[in-house]
């Protein structure tokens, strides 16, 4: 099998057991006929094979010119060898098929013909558009209109130092003048302002005469640009469904189905079937290898909030609702060991007849069926304070604050503790901490203290202080950043400092230690905007260094993290008076 590789074609080291195996993720979905969350993880070792590849890739520019996502997945054949599968998503250089890598998903030779003929349409209504959106009238009517423009004020300005003369005129003439006489000189300058206003009339006749020809052919263009965008739409969408009914999947029960079977409800977005981790899961089931743990990640220039080199989960809309049907039919009894590189980890509902979350310990597993226990909150998650109002947690790099979007965004402290505790429903985050950053998050356990507290935060009477290691160091031993902050909404969550459309951002700092060549700072946020402390960071005119481990703002310096935490904070308790300090011990 071509598309099958060794370890070590990405890795020097078969000494597993040296390098920790826990999951940084899971690759997850319900099983269509169980109901069971199936989990397959992204582990170290995974993340270390992607890595050789990522080098591979830095090695080749072709693969630098067009950023994508690209993944591998270990595996154990029949004989129980470790390899290992890769894939890219969409085409590799303008090709589907590339040897050494796994095929995309079969279905598509179905349509080809129907393809080839759409493509080249849709080919021959983008070289219209492109003539209509360069049209040479275009350009003859944008010059025209400036120098009918300027050639108006000018005519403006020079009636307007007319009028002000002739104002002047009357005010003499009706100090000087009487009767007829005056009468007289009053018409000639009420005379000069009515052929001042003929003047511009015929002048903007005569634009108009000019322009309106030039403005017909671009509105005419304009509308043939809008059938023709609709028209393309149109033919995609037919295209894309075609070969979504063409598209053929297969699980490991052996089961085919078409990505319509599978995505029915509402329109399947473009691209789906064509991303790494299905095709990864179907030629591994296709060729009875077993997965163990798979990794995708971005290679190429950034794109939204894609960077090169970081390691992403399925995708939400597009990969994410095949994961159940792809993983199904797994054994059902495997668990990740330190020293072990097994990985699909089917988990229960956790939902009794009931319908209580049901929360066993970490020593209820029942091999029998396969549960794998939901592990304690609070031994991975430590409490700083809590009474019945508050918890206030020290949240570790990588978690995040709230649920995202997505199924697999779903993982954060307010869910674990929603799950935890009985009247969890009723828990909000008062504010929210990066994914990347570590330190105090504070919960309100009902809606009264959750208004109080988020109106204290909306009136700056927290107080916060952050520890951070920068990648380089400053030659300034304290002071003050005031830098506008603006998320370009086409580019999220980036975020950069606009001085026309930015939102005040104040950051004081100070530094406390230097480690080598890297600067120890204490940050005070007085302000609380999106990434505010990690741009006050790097942009030249703030510190001009980034945060050790922030490769979204610049960082280059390798790390195991971004370099920020949230250590303290102090605040008035909105039910007992009491003014609280908390601290959470800087982790790095």
């Amino acid at each position: 099998m071509v598309f099958l590789h060794t370890l070590l074609d990405f890795t020097d080291t078969n000494n597993w057991d040296s390098i920790a195996s826990s999951p940084n993720y899971y690759y997850q979905g319900l099983c269509p006929q169980s109901g069971e969350l199936l989990r397959l993880p992204r582990t170290v070792q995974c993340e270390a094979i992607a890595r050789g590849l990522m080098q591979h890739l830095a090695g080749d520019e072709r693969h630098s010119r067009e950023g994508k996502m690209y993944g591998v997945l270990l595996v154990e054949t029949l004989d129980g060898e470790k390899m290992v599968l890769k894939a890219f998503s969409g085409l590799l250089n303008g090709f589907s098929a590339v040897e050494g890598w796994v095929e995309p998903i079969p279905g598509r030779d179905r349509v080809a013909l129907e393809e080839a003929r759409t493509l080249a349409e849709l080919e021959s209504m983008k070289q219209e558009l492109m003539g209509l959106k360069e049209l040479p009238q275009r350009v003859e009517y944008e010059r025209l209109l400036r120098e009918f423009e300027l050639e108006l004020g000018d005519l403006g300005d020079r009636h307007k130092t007319c009028k002000q003369q002739r104002d002047e005129q009357r005010d003499l003439l009706c100090r000087n003048l009487l009767g007829e006489t005056l009468e007289i000189a009053l018409e000639e300058l009420n005379q000069a302002s009515r052929l001042e206003g003929i003047e511009r009339r015929q002048f903007k006749r005569n634009r108009d005469q000019k322009l309106q020809p030039l403005k017909q052919l671009i509105n005419l263009a304009d509308e043939r640009m809008r059938q023709l965008k609709q028209q393309r739409k149109e033919l995609s969408r037919a295209l894309q469904t075609q070969m979504h009914e063409a598209y053929t999947l297969v699980n490991f029960l052996g089961k085919s189905r078409s990505l319509q079977q599978l995505m029915p409800s509402g329109s399947i977005p473009t691209g789906t079937g064509d991303c790494c981790a299905p095709k990864l899961l179907h030629c591994a089931a296709l060729n009875n290898l077993k997965p163990l743990a798979m990794a995708e990640f971005w290679w190429g220039p950034s794109s939204g909030d894609k960077v090169q080199g970081e390691f992403y989960g399925a995708c939400g809309d597009r990969c994410q609702p095949l994961m159940g049907f792809l993983l199904s039919g797994l054994a059902q009894n495997q668990m990740i060991s330190n020293n072990s590189l097994t990985g699909i980890l089917p988990v229960a509902n956790n939902r009794n007849r009931g319908g209580q979350d049901a929360h066993p310990t970490n020593n209820d597993y029942d091999c029998g069926t396969g549960i794998l226990p939901v592990p304690d909150p609070r031994e991975m998650l430590p409490i700083i304070y809590q009474d019945k109002w508050l918890i206030v947690i020290n949240k570790p790099s990588g978690l995040l604050s709230v649920p995202g979007r997505y199924l697999e965004n779903q993982d954060s402290v307010l869910s674990r503790f929603r799950n935890l505790l009985a009247d969890g429903f009723k828990l909000n985050a008062v504010h929210r901490l990066d994914l990347e950053t570590s330190g105090i998050l504070i919960l309100a356990r009902d809606k009264k203290t959750y208004r109080e507290l988020s109106l204290r935060f909306e009136k700056k009477l927290f107080q916060k202080v952050y520890e951070s290691v920068l990648s380089g160091v400053i030659n300034m031993k304290f002071g003050s950043i005031a830098l506008p902050l603006w998320g370009d909404p086409e580019n999220r969550p980036y975020q950069q400092v606009n001085f026309e459309r930015g939102k005040p951002s104040v950051t004081e700092f100070q530094v406390i230690g230097r480690e080598g060549n890297c600067d120890r700072i204490e940050f005070v946020p007085l302000t609380g905007r999106t990434h505010q402390l990690r741009v006050h960071a790097a942009d030249v005119r703030g510190l001009g260094i980034p945060i050790l481990g922030d490769r979204l703002y610049g960082c280059s310096a390798v790390a195991s993290r971004l370099h920020l935490h949230a250590r303290e904070i102090s605040f008035e308790h909105p039910q007992l008076g009491e003014r609280l300090y908390l601290k959470a011990e800087t982790p790095f």
